[in-house]
């Protein structure tokens, strides 16, 4: 259906690489948007990669909010698709049922059929025996429970394709199959020309869609896109005995025994994820980038039923019929799984070479989002939502390993319908980035979690007996939970806290240009003194928050950012973005130079001022400020900044000095009641102060004004600036919850006179305030305090209050020293 035009143009605008459901998805919504001179290209013929042997089941309800936009949007297309093409993808809104075959489950299916309110979804809950109604060839022995979607289905994943084409063919694509791409030439840091076999082609953007082989078209633009190719399998029966003629049957998942269903024609399709995966195509036993054979076109592996026999014999104890039917084929097919379970979205450092792939095997039900998403970042310059989660740039340079690589996406993939609890650390590849007190943190009793590729303090279980385990939350919030939290919560109130913080991203802007840089980007003034900190946003166009942290003026042409650790990726290519062309400015990241300790409570000074010469009262040296100091003969760099509400400092040394200066501070601590600490007690008493935390509570989707960040925006000229409203129409509010130990987690739905008004965006226990906390969206006339609200945590609506905020210490008195301590119970 691909016309081909005798000869490949000259140059392109765009030329997207890849005729799966991917490239095809956007080609289809640059035409859309208008773009014109698009063409794309496939090494095969349309669907030939993994799209053609996809099971082509389509499920709404994701784990995050952009997610579920991106599939709700494509079930709105493969609803008019059919009408819209004389190729019709087959769209069937059957409905899908999700099983729960133990208590974790269940308590999994109730917070998921919370979270579909906020979307206006109708998802609910059914007993086993509605469910067994639904899809009567089930067995509803061990069935707990079930949520149905009457919206979700499925369809025929090449017809979607050439749905798709046609669309984007009529729309002025041109689609020219057999044409295998042989290089990509970039300089100056931007994408320039596709070369292939039969020719060249000019272009100023290059889309890689080219699915499990993404990876390959990657290396040559010298990008790593972190993809592995799984072997997936599963298998079509032939007609079972007893369906009536017309019936039809949702989709079926029982993640609990791993498997899956969907009806074909009076049979079924069974598949499903082994605990003991093929990782496919990988050289020198996965240590050698991926070697996907040049003649793999329109073909599927070997099949392998001793793999796929755990999953067999699942499918007998849901569907008894699954024991004597007659299997028609098993299907063996490579799918790209990328090493977080998230898609590869968004543009690469080369500017102008912008990735969509790695679908991890839900591509069919994403594909219309990810068309949509992708094209209009390639229009407008920048994502329209919020797709961190998403964007390529979020992988460290970790991922450039393929062994590294491999071992996460094997972890993915094998426990792919586990239940992932708030909390829960990959293990994976573990430990790979330590920080120089990481032997400290073992030998003390520390229970270390990973972020980045981190290996970072969570608690010390060490200091559990100094907590109470009655206030250990309800249900998951109390999973991966220890009273030590409670214990470092209290002690770094009523005395001080020791955190390691060297995981914290650390980006340096520097050049005769670099004040000018940050007052364009930036939507506070942080061009100030030198020895100043400021707390600023950096906004998109449409005012939406992308980057949130502190800057610190070191030298007159010298800035230091210190920013989350999973956002210093986002944040260092945001800034790179918008460097000046004179190369007046430049940024670099850090993070690896420094290690980075915090010092908090109402003895940090008391503890500190003994190991230095220089002074640290509040007059030589006030809040928010930076100096260089040296502490126990270690040179610092001191900053007073603090995200728990108390006084004292972040103290940055050079990573050698590390070990040291961490041994140092806690031996000086001892006679003051020091406690080490780890992150979940700083989440706690951030809640407590009403400090927001980036991709939770603020996004790219949340102006300053929303989130309760008005008082950052000055009067100066920034981007973001004009799209941005005092007087907004939500506001992010804090919320007290009546019980206690009912803990949100995020996501949970908030309702006000009956109505879903909002969803939380984080949550948790204040140990000083004794209190559940939560953070939510809501309408600006519900954003009083007073205002009664409820937040639904697991299936129980739970009352609770807007409040004002902050909880704790509402004047920073605190913070700027001017309170001792709190009084022990």
């Amino acid at each position: 259906m691909a016309r081909r035009p005798l000869a490949l143009p000259a140059s392109a605008r765009c030329v997207v690489i890849g005729g799966g459901v991917g490239g095809t998805s956007v080609a289809y919504h640059l035409a859309e948007l208008g773009m014109r001179d698009v063409v794309l290209l496939d090494r095969n013929q349309l669907t030939s990669g993994s799209t053609f042997h996809s099971a082509g089941l389509v499920g709404q309800l994701r784990g995050s909010v952009s997610l579920t936009k991106m599939m709700m949007y494509s079930v709105e297309l493969y609803r008019r698709l059919g009408e819209e093409s004389e190729f019709d993808p087959g769209w069937s809104e059957v409905g899908s049922l999700r099983l729960a075959s133990s208590r974790a489950r269940m308590e999994e299916l109730r917070r998921q059929a919370g979270w579909a309110k906020t979307f206006g979804l109708p998802l609910e809950l059914i007993s086993a025996e509605e469910a067994a109604e639904l899809f009567p060839l089930m067995s509803a022995d061990g069935v707990l429970g079930a949520v149905y979607l009457p919206t979700d289905g499925y369809l025929d994943p090449s017809q979607l394709t050439y749905a798709l084409a046609d669309g984007a063919r009529r729309g002025g694509v041109e689609i020219f199959t057999n044409t295998r791409v042989t290089g990509i030439d970039a300089s100056g840091g931007r994408v320039r020309r596709v070369r292939t076999e039969r020719g060249d082609i000019d272009a100023e953007l290059v889309v890689n869609a080219g699915g499990m082989y993404a990876a390959e078209i990657g290396r040559m633009a010298g990008v790593r896109v972190p993809i592995v190719p799984m072997a997936h399998e599963y298998l079509v029966t032939q007609p079972l005995a007893g369906r009536s003629p017309g019936e039809r049957l949702p989709t079926l998942r029982d993640p609990d025994h791993l498997i899956y269903f969907r009806e074909d024609g009076a049979g079924l399709v069974m598949g499903g994820y082994e605990r003991h995966c093929a990782p496919w195509s990988l050289t020198h036993g996965g240590a050698g980038f991926d070697a996907i054979p040049s003649d793999f076109n329109g073909r599927l592996l070997e099949e392998d039923w001793d793999r796929f026999e755990e999953i067999v014999e699942n499918s007998k104890l849901r569907v008894p019929a699954m024991a004597d039917v007659k299997v028609t084929k098993l299907i063996n097919g490579p799918e790209a799984f990328t090493p977080d379970g998230e898609f590869c979205l968004g543009e690469t450092e080369v500017r102008g070479l912008f990735v969509a792939a790695g679908f991890c095997a839900h591509g069919l039900a994403g594909a219309g989002g990810i068309g949509k998403v992708v094209a209009e970042w390639i229009v407008d310059g920048e994502p329209q939502i919020d797709l961190w989660h998403m964007d390529i740039r979020r992988f460290g340079r970790q991922y450039c390993s393929p062994a590294y690589t491999l071992v996460r996406t094997t972890e993915v993939y094998e426990t792919y319908y586990d239940i992932r609890y708030p909390g829960q650390d990959r293990e994976a590849g573990r430990p790979l980035r330590t920080p120089a007190a990481y032997s400290w943190h073992r030998e003390h009793g520390a229970s270390l979690g990973e972020k980045s590729g981190w290996e970072r303090v969570n608690w010390y279980e060490s200091n559990a007996a100094r907590g109470d385990e009655s206030l250990r939350p309800r249900g998951w919030a109390g999973e991966y939970w220890s009273p030590a939290i409670g214990a470092e919560h209290l002690a770094t109130r009523e005395s001080a806290g020791l955190f390691d913080e060297s995981s914290f991203a650390k980006i340096e802007i520097a050049g005769p240009g670099a004040a000018d840089l940050l007052r364009r980007l930036c939507d506070n003034d942080v061009a100030r003194d030198i020895g100043r900190i400021t707390y600023t946003q950096m906004l998109n166009h449409r005012g939406g928050i992308e980057c949130d942290f502190t800057v610190a003026r070191v030298e007159e042409e010298l800035f230091s950012i210190v920013t989350g650790t999973a956002f210093g990726n986002h944040d260092l290519s945001w800034i790179r973005r918008h460097l000046p062309d004179d190369g007046s400015a430049s940024a670099r990241d850090v993070t690896s130079q420094w290690s980075c300790y915090a010092l908090w409570g109402p003895r940090a000074r008391d503890i500190l001022q003994p190991l230095t010469p220089q002074d640290l009262s509040n007059e030589a040296f006030p809040y928010m400020s930076v100096r260089e100091i040296t502490v126990a003969g270690v040179p610092v760099r001191a900053l007073r900044v603090t995200f728990v509400g108390e006084l004292g400092w972040e103290l940055y040394c050079p990573t050698e000095y590390g070990a040291g200066l961490w041994v140092a501070l806690w031996e000086a601590g001892q006679p003051h009641d020091l406690v080490a600490g780890g992150y979940r007690a700083i989440d706690s008493m951030r809640l407590e102060k009403g400090y927001r935390v980036w991709a939770a509570d603020i996004t790219p989707d949340e102006t300053p004004y929303e989130g309760g960040l008005g008082f950052a925006v000055k009067d100066h000229d920034f981007i973001g600036r004009d799209a941005l409203d005092p007087a907004p129409s939500r506001r992010l509010c804090c919320l007290v919850l009546e019980d206690p130990r009912s803990v949100a987690l995020g996501n949970e739905p908030v309702r006000a006179n009956g109505e879903v008004t909002g969803r939380v965006t984080s949550g948790g226990y204040g140990y000083t305030v004794e209190r559940s906390i939560a953070y939510a969206y809501l309408p600006a006339e519900l954003a009083e305090p007073g205002t009664a609200v409820e937040v639904e945590i697991f299936g129980d609506w739970i009352s609770a209050e807007v409040t004002r905020e902050p909880l704790f210490d509402p004047d920073g008195e605190r913070v700027r020293g001017g309170v001792a301590s709190l009084p022990r119970s």
